[in-house]
């Protein structure tokens, strides 16, 4: 049997697998995948997610928030505020997200802090981590996230420079490694994921994106975490089951998985 993983970054209700959903369960069962946290970009998707978590009970978990590059769409901070709220009364509901700042191209930076902040009052409010996206804006984050206090946090798909890593670690936040570690030109993502404690370490797909060596250029799906699982353990002198065990530990105390 293959050792147990959690993909901690999924969004299957995606069109890419519209045709096969049933198939790529049965591949990540296969590869070990034993639970999945399903990240919303929008909240108008979560009924789709809650139909996904409904399919796979014990299996998939959800979260809901509101992307950066989807801010421009928003309806007004205070109504996002209540629908996260509402929707966060669903039980299988352990995070919030995905937020945070995207600034590369970005020309609506305030609104994007305003939303975000908007995001880390209601997890602190709940009791529940953040799923943290981070583009070209480490800085102003760092800034947004230390003056709203404490949070549980994770760095999800994380690409930042070793700096950038240190200072998020700094703050006990999990990070989040997806398949752009195994590429050939990630040698500063390899350098930060080098600084994360292991108690502090976590793995993805963020798929349909980014398919891991040596499914690169292919639809990702949740069972191609185990070639990350496997990259990452080779990074950190870990055997294959030791980086499963200590990973998904991490996974069900940071999300508070059954």
């Amino acid at each position: 049997m293959p050792p147990q993983l959690i993909d901690t970054h999924v969004h299957i209700n995606f069109p890419d697998y519209r045709s096969d959903l049933g198939q790529v369960a049965e591949r990540w069962r296969a590869a070990g995948v034993v639970q999945l946290v399903h990240s919303c970009v929008e909240p108008q998707e979560f009924p789709d997610l809650q139909r996904l978590a409904d399919q796979f009970p014990q299996e998939v978990y959800l979260s809901v928030g509101l992307h950066p590059l989807h801010c421009e769409n928003a309806i007004p901070v205070n109504q996002l505020t209540e629908q996260l709220y509402t929707c966060a009364r669903d039980p299988r509901v352990v995070a919030l997200g995905e937020t945070g700042l995207d600034f590369f191209k970005a020309t609506n930076q305030e609104q994007q802090i305003e939303l975000f902040q908007a995001h880390i009052a209601v997890a602190q409010a709940l009791d529940l981590p953040l799923i943290i996206h981070c583009r070209e804006a480490a800085d102003t984050a760092l800034e947004v996230l230390a003056a709203a206090g404490r949070i549980r946090a994770v760095m999800h798909c994380w690409t930042g420079t070793p700096e950038e890593t240190q200072r998020f670690v700094d703050l006990g936040y999990a990070v989040s490694f997806s398949g752009v570690v195994t590429f050939k030109k990630a040698e500063l993502i390899q350098q930060s994921l080098q600084l994360v404690p292991l108690n502090q370490l976590l793995i993805e797909t963020d798929c349909p994106y980014l398919a891991p060596v040596p499914m690169r250029g292919k639809r990702n799906e949740p069972a191609f975490v185990a070639h990350t699982a496997q990259k990452v353990a080779d990074l950190r002198g870990l055997e294959l089951a030791d980086l499963a065990q200590l990973t998904t530990h991490n996974a069900r105390q940071f999300f508070r998985l059954p």
